[in-house]
């Protein structure tokens, strides 16, 4: 498999097949070269160039908030992208970002994404991210990890846009013949993918009737950041990120919880993480930084759920809003 972006990808390879199914296997890519600046995404100094990042293209949730998109991040390093979910508007935040000079994040760029689990909420920029970044000159086809499943939503999707792809290759639209496709793998725990850049490794989390939900923890040579995708507390995910550098970890607040309905409650402390909960978490991990996302705060605000999170946890903890970058 090439990751390699622009015209030196080997299309004809890469194009013949619309879905490769590798449960449980490594796969590995050889990587191309961008320049990559210094960014104030969020407004925050933050040197690309520094090493391996994570920008927050959405730290929404199903709530229609106009300031947040839905979930989706991106690692960037050495000019790659790889996207974690795909929640609605993850294109658009991500062309926001390259505007800020994350040059990473350019459209023909957005070449792999690795979803946690199928939920609407974590999925609905899926046919964006495959289409968009093509008619934007995305030559490689996307490369689209997730749980089982992930092969049929993306049959479906292509499926949807069949009269599409035939108007812009067919007709006077100049298009490539490639770059909307999507290349499926549905994993397994384990190392799922390996470039020259960075290693993923994906690990079960526990999220309500799901069968199949993953966090993803990414290792460079000089940093390490896990995401915890929408879970419970679970020792998978403490196994996995501890002593990482970044957390990226889904929560919600705990005085908001108290104020739900029984019936939604019962939803959440099956399926989410409390502020009280991800305190405690943090504790056994320790991380050089928790970033809260995906918040629920029902009432409350950012200072209330860090407040929240802080009566049992002591290190160092951000709450995140889109186009942060850590």
């Amino acid at each position: 498999m090439k990751t390699t972006t622009g015209p030196t990808i080997a299309v004809a390879l890469l194009g013949l097949v619309l879905f490769h199914f590798g449960c449980g296997a490594v796969h590995r890519a050889s990587p191309s070269a961008h320049p990559v600046a210094s960014t104030g995404v969020g407004g925050q100094r933050c040197d690309v160039n520094a090493g391996m990042r994570v920008v927050l293209l959405g730290t929404g949730t199903p709530n229609a908030d106009p300031a947040r998109s839905g979930p989706a991040s991106a690692v960037v390093l050495d000019g790659q992208a790889y996207l974690v979910d795909c929640g609605p508007g993850v294109v658009r935040r991500a062309a926001a970002a390259h505007e800020q000079g994350v040059t990473a994040l350019a459209m023909p760029n957005l070449e792999r994404v690795f979803i946690t689990h199928l939920h609407s909420d974590h999925t609905l920029g899926l046919p964006d991210l495959i289409f968009s970044p093509w008619v934007l000159e995305r030559i490689a086809p996307l490369e689209v990890f997730g749980p089982p499943g992930t092969a049929e939503m993306v049959r479906h999707i292509e499926q949807a846009w069949t009269q599409d792809v035939h108007i812009r290759i067919e007709g006077l639209e100049p298009a490539n013949a490639s770059g909307h496709r999507a290349v499926v793998h549905e994993i397994k725990p384990g190392v799922i993918y390996r470039d020259d850049h960075v290693k993923v490794t994906a690990f079960p989390v526990k999220h309500g009737d799901w069968t199949h939900a993953f966090g993803y923890r990414f290792d460079s040579a000089d940093r390490s950041i896990v995401f915890s995708g929408d879970t419970v507390p679970c020792d998978s995910l403490v196994e996995a990120a501890r002593g990482c550098d970044v957390l990226v970890h889904e929560v919600y607040s705990t005085a908001g919880f108290a104020r739900r309905t029984p019936d939604w409650q019962k939803y959440h402390a099956a399926s989410h993480t409390s502020s009280a909960e991800l305190g405690r978490i943090a504790s056994q991990i320790r991380p050089r930084l928790l970033v809260l996302y995906h918040q629920l705060y029902w009432g409350t605000s950012d200072e209330d759920l860090l407040a929240e999170v802080r009566q049992h946890y002591d290190g160092h903890v951000v709450s995140g809003k889109d186009l942060d970058m850590y």
